[in-house]
This record gives C-alpha cells, sequence and structure tokens, in this order.
C-alpha cells in the first residue's frame, strides 16, 4: 500500500535517522519509548533515560539542557 505521493511506509520508517542522546551520546536501540523529548530554540533534543533521572529537577523546572 501506498501514501499519497507514491511513497511506501517502510520507505518512511527507512528515512528517519537514528537517535542519540543530546547529552551523553548514547545511540536509542529502536524507538526509545523511555526517553524524554524538550524543544529547546526550536530543535527538538532526546535525552536517553539515565540522563532525563539524573537532571529529573532540572527538567521539571524547564530549564535549558545547557544550564543542567
Amino acid at each position: 500500500m501506498s501514501l499519497p505521493g507514491g511513497t511506501d511506509h517502510g520507505d518512511f520508517a527507512a528515512e528517519r535517522p537514528a537517535l542519540v542522546c543530546a547529552r551523553c551520546g548514547t545511540p536509542a536501540d529502536g524507538p526509545p519509548p523511555t526517553w524524554t523529548c524538550s524543544v529547546e530554540g526550536g530543535v527538538r533534543r532526546y535525552f536517553c533515560d539515565a540522563c532525563s533521572r539524573k537532571n529529573l529537577r532540572s527538567i521539571e523546572g524547564r530549564l535549558d539542557s545547557a544550564w543542567w
């Protein structure tokens, strides 16, 4: 089955870049459902479980990752 524009759904999934933690550089092994996503300066940043836990109070306080 094709999506409008002749794109196959399987091709769409292959075009997505691999996710990497913006703090420590840990690569995601597949879709990271437990990672934290933050939008800072209009850019999405993803953080692994370990970095999210370590900086939870700063994240909840909505501080940019550059601060913590």
